[in-house]
């Protein structure tokens, strides 16, 4: 018989998510969220709560015996499996594009600011959103630091680079990063390359209209300084694409279990390449560029606090949604896809898709449907397509989607860019993103 947890225990699950959310709008709590410390503490508190209630339910976790079996199986599934892995893969990638510097500052047309754009959106799926997000945000507040509007750029930029540019590939985006340890293939992402196409060409077209206006109501004297000063690009730390490209090889190829030219690959094995490219990106790697790029380990620090307790505290909601994914209602690929999108616009993208993925996994699937077998289960592919295209989608519609957008806005306030306010952005993602994405449920899905 299957015991479904009761519901209230998902509120640890669900108090993390919502500090995420509000904590840092709030005036008397955001100067103390800002220290990850603090981050680190609320995980293990929540942490200890939920595994307090493994240590003491009258039934097991899986197939572990109730008690201390459970607490084990819980830490070795979410911490051990999960966690370690997918913070071990942001933290090499972070490092390797940190060291990369791309010096530019190009005449701030429009066609210039959407060639920007457009190879940032490339990049995402090759080097993550975080990694492209770090790498193009410089050269594109150097290149418009001379106009006087430029705050709608940066939104475009987080739509473009910091989200849907990450679809491509398992390394682009957590959430796909998280589907891959489930047992998603590699490569099946590209098969979401018409959405990608799609989405992308049609944001840089509208930008290009947008700031072809916006570039005509420019003062003479700002226009005048742009074109007075200009430097052309150049790329520093160039030892990090190779690294980067054996950071791709690794993922693909070191999967434990897997042979790999008759050789079983060993566990952790994956793990321990990837930090070992860490290493020598930080070895390699010349001070001076990490220094002009303010490079630090705050915001992996940051991922790392929180997703501790992501990880552990998901584990109740999980098993709900096994329990009951079925009676939620959720059958068609247009209803999931707004619904892990609807969540991923204001809770994190990646916990959000885990437990869309849980449930579309519950439900049963009709003959002749294309079905992923998954290491925890089976899928239709329609439907993780659309939980895929939903959080990765809409973590653009919020400041708080996706990590990279906050990351993006205080970038660009550092260097004087007023950006909007946190409904502001929203009024930006409603008029732009949201018409968008009805196109893509109504004729996509």
């Amino acid at each position: 018989m299957h015991h479904s947890p009761n519901p209230i225990w998902a509120l640890p699950f669900l108090a993390i998510l919502t500090a995420i959310a509000i904590l840092p709008l709030v005036h008397r709590t955001a100067h103390a969220w800002e220290k990850n410390s603090n981050k680190l503490y609320l995980s293990l508190v929540l942490s200890l709560i939920t595994l307090a209630y493994y240590s003491t339910r009258s039934f097991g976790f899986h197939d572990a015996a109730p008690g201390y079996d459970s607490v084990r199986a819980v830490l070795k599934h979410a911490v051990i499996e999960d966690y370690i892995p997918f913070v071990i893969l942001l933290f090499t990638l972070y490092v390797a594009a940190g060291g990369l510097r791309l010096d530019a500052d190009l005449l701030a047309t429009p066609t210039n600011n959407t060639i920007l754009l457009g190879i940032g959106a490339l990049l995402a799926s090759l080097i993550g959103t975080t990694g492209a997000s770090m790498l193009m945000i410089r050269p594109v507040l150097q290149t418009n630091s001379e106009r006087t509007k430029v705050s709608h750029t940066i939104v475009f930029f987080i739509f473009l680079v910091s989200n849907i540019g990450g679809l491509l590939t398992p390394i682009g985006d957590p959430p796909l990063f998280l589907g891959y340890l489930q047992g998603v293939p590699f490569l099946w992402t590209l098969r979401l390359f018409p959405y990608w196409l799609g989405c992308i060409s049609t944001l840089l077209a509208v930008y290009w209209v947008w700031d072809s206006k916006v570039y005509r109501s420019e003062p003479y004297r700002a226009l005048a300084a742009d074109r007075a000063m200009q430097i052309k690009p150049r790329i520093r730390g160039q030892v990090n694409f190779p690294i980067l490209a054996l950071i791709i090889l690794c993922v693909a190829l070191l999967v434990p279990g897997q042979k790999i030219g008759g050789y079983i690959v060993p566990e952790n094995s994956r793990d321990l390449a990837l930090l070992l490219l860490a290493a020598i990106s930080l070895v390699l790697t010349p001070k001076k560029v990490r220094n002009d790029n303010l490079f630090n380990y705050g915001a992996i620090q940051e991922v790392a606090a929180l997703f501790l307790g992501i990880f552990i505290t998901m584990q109740v909601p999980m098993e709900i949604l096994k329990a009951k994914g079925p009676s939620l209602g959720l059958e068609k690929p247009i209803e999931f896809f707004w619904a892990s999108g609807g969540l991923s616009s204001f809770l994190d993208n990646a916990p959000t898709y885990l437990v869309f993925l849980e449930t579309a996994k519950t439900l049963p699937v009709a003959s002749g449907v294309e079905i992923l077998k998954l290491s925890t289960g089976e899928v239709a592919a329609s439907l993780l397509a659309a939980i895929s295209l939903g959080a990765v989608f809409m973590g653009a519609n919020t400041y708080i989607g996706n990590g990279p957008n906050f990351m993006v806005k205080s970038i660009a306030e550092q260097a004087g860019v007023k950006m909007p306010s946190f409904f502001g952005y929203m009024a930006y993602s409603i008029g732009i993103l949201i018409p968008l994405f009805l196109l893509v449920s109504l004729f996509g899905l």
